[in-house]
């Protein structure tokens, strides 16, 4: 299991909620707004979960999924090698490198038919019981003003995993804040136009 960085993203236990930074709370993560990034979702109408979860800044963007993860860990060793095999089987691009989040997939990939590469970075973070993949997309994917800016944004996170027993590479349910919930902001929620239809999947693994 790779060892999570000590600055974040964090597990619910490790925060204190006293000590007024504002968060939103979308479900299976808290996030920490921040000036001059975007947080843009996709929502399923019928359930109102959040299909999509992406954070933007300029021309660069940060996908985020948490997902259910064995107590032992190892979950991103398994998804990395899923994803490497899906890019190169997809006629795309990839190498495995050492980032900020650890281990993690540089690639070029063919996004929605197009014959044309598209640049992504593969990070995987996993903490107690989950695991937080996060796409980095566009201007992102190269050292700069905006890379950093929206890694620290996926360090803000604070994933919230709950009790319940799930499957292991279960999505766990990210959803819109209640209407009456102060801190949910304006009603406003945004289709991403997103190099990817859907992330890469996750099979379960036990």
């Amino acid at each position: 299991m790779t060892e999570r960085p000590a600055e974040g993203p964090f597990d619910v236990t490790e925060v204190d909620f006293g000590d007024g930074v504002e968060r939103l709370d979308l479900g299976a993560l808290r996030v920490t707004a921040t000036d001059g990034i975007d947080v843009q979702v996709q929502v399923d109408e019928n359930t109102g979960t959040i299909v999509q979860l992406t954070f933007a800044k300029g021309d660069g963007a940060v996908q985020v999924q948490p997902y259910a993860a064995p107590r032992s860990g190892g979950l991103w060793d398994t998804v990395r090698s899923e994803i490497k095999s899906s890019i190169n089987q997809g006629g795309g691009l990839v190498e495995e490198v050492q980032g900020t989040f650890g281990t993690e997939l540089r690639a070029q990939v063919r996004a929605d038919g197009s014959p044309n590469l598209q640049p992504a970075r593969f990070t995987g973070i996993e903490g107690p019981r989950w695991f937080l993949r996060a796409v980095f997309l566009g201007a992102a994917t190269a050292p700069g003003a905006t890379t950093a800016a929206l890694e620290s944004m996926v360090r803000t996170l604070v994933v919230v995993r709950g009790g319940e027993a799930m499957p292991v590479g279960a999505p766990i349910p990210l959803r819109l804040p209640a209407a009456d919930d102060p801190d949910a902001g304006p009603e406003s929620s945004t289709t991403l136009p997103s190099p990817f239809a859907r992330g890469p999947e996750i099979t379960e693994t036990r």
